[in-house]
């Protein structure tokens, strides 16, 4: 009997870690439909959006019943409702790949614009922060996923900053004005995207060692 649970829970992880790869891969084609004007890439990540919330609704299902049959204590408890809130973590991050990529078929309708912020740089650190949230999942690695957690900070002044620039572009261009809107919207994804990678790291720190960071202070100083 525990071997077959070992086994269920092995399935689990698997099938979270699928998810998990499915939803970086749209994060990267969402990116790469706005940095390289690609609404082939923006459609594929439109389009596959259907997949991944299937994945969440299977994977919510398989917790459930675990939940349900097993009864698990500890570590396995914990990983079980960490899973649950993981997927719809998850599932949030490739909702806000699919707003990237509307906002790209919008923009590469138009000319593109000379903009004065690095959007590369923000969106490979975002991108960067999931991986390496997965990364944590799949080797089980608190000090990984805190490192993660704590890059953030990092994304949110950068948010700050470029959303400031760009405000003071539509002063100064107003016929940009609706391209530099959506290019706001869109850094707002990914800083939500950076934000729920720091999710999914809260968890993997749940489930390893049972403390909860959330609202901890982001220099650790509390654990």
């Amino acid at each position: 009997m525990e071997r077959h649970f070992d086994r269920e829970l092995g399935e689990l992880k698997k099938n979270l870690i699928e998810m998990a790869q499915a939803t970086e891969e749209a994060v990267r084609r969402s990116i790469d439909s706005v940095l390289q004007r690609d609404s082939q890439a923006a459609e594929a990540v439109i389009m596959g959006d259907g997949a991944i919330n299937a994945m969440e609704n299977a994977i919510n299902e398989q917790c459930l019943r675990l939940l349900a049959l097993r009864q698990p204590l500890a570590r396995d408890l914990r990983l079980i409702t960490a899973a649950m809130r993981i997927v719809t973590d998850l599932e949030r991050i490739a909702d806000q790949a699919v707003n990237i990529a509307e906002r790209a078929l919008e923009l590469n309708q138009r000319e593109p614009l000379n903009l004065p912020v690095d959007l590369r740089h923000l969106a490979e650190l975002a991108l960067e922060m999931v991986r390496n949230g997965i990364d944590a999942f799949v080797k089980q690695d608190p000090q990984l996923a805190l490192q993660v957690w704590q890059r953030d900070v990092e994304v949110d002044t950068l948010d700050d900053a470029y959303i400031q620039r760009l405000l003071k572009f539509m002063l100064e261009d107003t016929p940009a004005v609706m391209r530099a809107v959506h290019y706001i919207i869109i850094i707002r994804n990914l800083e939500r995207i950076a934000d729920l990678a720091t999710n999914i790291c809260e968890d993997i720190v749940f489930i390893v060692e049972g403390k909860v960071i959330r609202h901890a202070p982001e220099d650790g100083r509390s654990f």
